[in-house]
Order: C-alpha cells, then structure tokens, then sequence
C-alpha cells in the first residue's frame, strides 16, 4: 500500500473498495499512476470522461471560465448556465432545463416533479414506477427507487411511492397503474444493472401507455445520454419522446453536472419549488457547454457508434475463443461481457498488471465505458490485453 493509499484507509469513509492504483494524470483515453505506469482506461470514469481525459476544449474553457467567474447564486443570470440550457433544448425534443450537481440529484428533481404533476394535473398522484435491476442514484429516494434489493436493504424502511416491476415487461406496467400513479421512471438501457437492452417495442409500448393514462414517461438517460451508446441521446434509437429526462455523467466530460430536462407541459415547478446552490454552476456550465458543443459539431456519438460496432465484435470474437465467456451484450460503447463463473475479480487484475483498466460490474460479468473519442486501434490494444488474461484464468 502507498503513501497515498494508507492516507486514505485513516482518513476516507470506507464506501469504496478501490483498485489498489493512485492515478495522478490523464490524457485522452489513457492515465498514468503516481509511478509513471501507464494505462489504458476501459472505463472512462464510469462513462463520464466522454471525450477522454483533459481535452483541450473543456480544459480551455473551463480556464477561462475561472478567471472570469466562478460562482454566483442562481439569484441572478449566468451565461454559461444559459447557452447550455438552450443547447440542450435545440438537440433534444425537450423545451425547458434545470441543472443540478449530480445524476442522483437530478432523478430526485424529476421525482418532484413528476410529483408536482401529479398534484396539480392526476389529483395528487404521487407514486412512480420503476423496474427490476434499475439503478437511478445513492440517495435515499433513489435507493427506494432503484428495483436492486442490495442497494436498499441496509437503509430500510425506505421512502414510500416507488413500484418496482419486471424490466422489459410492460403488462407489469399496466398492472401496476392506478389512480395513484403519476410516472412511470425506466432507463433505456440499464448500465449498472447489467447493460441490459430494452426489448424491441418496449419504450414505445410504455410510452403509448403513460399517454393513455395521463401519466408522465421519464427517461434516466445519466450513463446513456452525450453520445454514448451511439446516439446523442438514447430515446433517439427507440421512436419515442420522454416527457422528462435526466443526464448527467458525461455531459460536462469530467466537471460534476446533473439536468432535469422537460417539456413544457410537464415542467411544473414555480419559484421556490426547487432549487439547488451550486446546480447551474457557470464553470460546470461552461464545461458542459464545451464538451456538448464538441460531441455534436464533431458527431462523437457516430463515433461512438461505429468503434462500438468494433468493440463488440471483438467481444464476441473472444466469445467464440473462450467458452467461459457465456454473453456479451450492449450498444455503442457501453458493453458488457458475462461469465460463466465469478471471475470477474481476476480478470479485473490481470487487466490492470497488464495496462489495462476495466470494470468489475457483477461477480461474473464486467462493463467497458470508454471515452467516446477511443479508435479501432485503442481498442484492440485493450482487446489483446484481455485475451492474454483470459487464456490465464480461463486454464
């Protein structure tokens, strides 16, 4: 153990079990320890370093931004904060936009919003449903929220006014609607549950449903949304529109950002009913801007999109090779590979001795989220890393 490391074993609250690096500087797709040793990054800080590490145009802005202006309350008009809002609106189906800090904080705004809703339009609907094996934050709303016991279980009793069903079952859906429903809360694909896709159908079916009934169709677009899987957002690839959608993560590549984004007919909120300190930040904003004006003008997401198509094939030519590999699955650069046995652990750590630094997802399986700027060329670097420590842990 480090310096470093010991430091934070005395002084940190034991909430992760991190790799055993100390990573102290970044540049494109690649990080490098407090030794000088070099890594290859297959997880992009979890799908948030969309266009890599330290790029320039965040970098420059961001620079610019603080030796201009840091914070003010959202009592007055920022820029930044502005030019973010209406470029998000003019690239989405969406009309309004607030911003939070964090993906977390800004499912708990569509919540209450969709609460709010609720109160005024589904005479005081508050309930929303969710799915199994969805994942929408760490708060204590959103761990009721989010359809995986392990995340609840030490917090219990939990907040009220959460179903939970089967994903990619809209009868359960249906079944699970009354009059006290105001929305029902999915992700389009489900990254920490497993990158599960939805089915063919699905969204449009739920949607089709939450318009019969009156009820609000909130998407969790937080690890889908920015480009990742292909699209520059999600819904795009599934012929619907939500009423509200959440990002974050990759939305200011690297600076902590969350939005609440809705169409006028649900964006319900009158002053004082919500609000945030440091949501809106203009050094965030202008980080945001940067980055969500280079994905579009550079089309990062097609990017993402067809170096994915390279990922995944390679993920599946290892498939063939090994038959330990039981599935892989995903879109764009979001993917994930299962095992048949719980190795995931080891192969997390031949990865990294050999240079490479992937996700542990689930005992058995792993997730790759690289930054969206990654080429053919980087990726079967990292391919051909996975393939030694596979033959070693597959004997």
């Amino acid at each position: 153990m480090t310096h470093w490391q010991e430091l934070e074993h005395r002084y940190f609250m034991h909430t992760f079990n991190r790799i055993p690096v100390t990573l102290v500087k970044g540049r494109g797709v690649r990080v490098w320890d407090e030794d000088g040793r070099e890594y290859l990054d297959f997880v992009g800080g979890w799908a948030v370093d969309s266009l890599g590490h330290c790029p320039s145009v965040v970098v420059d802005a961001v620079t610019r931004q603080v030796k201009t202006l840091i914070h003010t309350s959202n009592q007055f008009y920022t820029i930044p904060q502005i030019q973010l809002a209406e470029l998000l609106v003019q690239h989405s189906c969406l009309d309004k936009v607030f911003f939070s800090n964090s993906g977390a904080e800004a499912n708990e705004g569509a919540i209450k919003l969709a609460r709010r809703y609720g109160k005024q339009h589904l005479n005081g609907a508050y309930e929303v449903i969710t799915t199994s094996s969805s994942f929408h934050g760490r708060t204590l709303a959103m761990v009721a929220a989010s359809g995986q016991a392990k995340f609840q279980l030490p917090y219990v009793p939990l907040p009220v006014g959460f179903i939970n069903v089967e994903y990619n079952d809209v009868n359960a859906i249906k079944q699970a609607t009354t009059d006290k429903t105001c929305a029902v809360m999915l992700e389009p694909l489900q990254g920490e549950g497993g990158v599960n896709l939805a089915d063919e159908g699905y969204l449009v079916a739920v949607q089709k449903w939450c318009e019969q009934k009156g009820i609000l169709f909130i998407l969790d677009e937080i690890q889908t949304g920015m480009g990742r899987i292909g699209t520059l957002f999600a819904y795009q690839q599934y012929g619907v529109e939500p009423d509200i959608m959440t990002l974050a993560k990759g939305l200011a590549s690297g600076m902590p950002i969350g939005a609440i984004l809705a169409k006028d007919r649900a964006a319900v909120f009158t002053p004082g009913e919500h609000g945030s300190t440091f949501g809106g930040n203009p050094v965030t904003c202008a980080a945001g801007y940067a980055a969500l004006k280079y994905i579009i003008e550079h089309d990062i997401a097609g990017n993402a999109r067809r170096v994915g198509q390279h990922l995944a094939a390679e993920l599946n030519r290892l498939k063939q090779k090994y038959p330990l590999v039981a599935d892989v699955r995903g879109r764009g650069l979001l993917m994930a590979m299962e095992f048949s046995r719980d190795i995931a652990s080891p192969v997390v750590v031949g990865c990294l001795d050999r240079g490479l630094l992937v996700n542990r997802l689930k005992p058995n399986a792993l997730r790759f989220m690289p930054p969206l700027v990654i080429n053919n060329d980087e990726i079967d670097e990292g391919i051909e890393i996975l393939d030694k420590v596979l033959l070693t842990v597959g004997d």
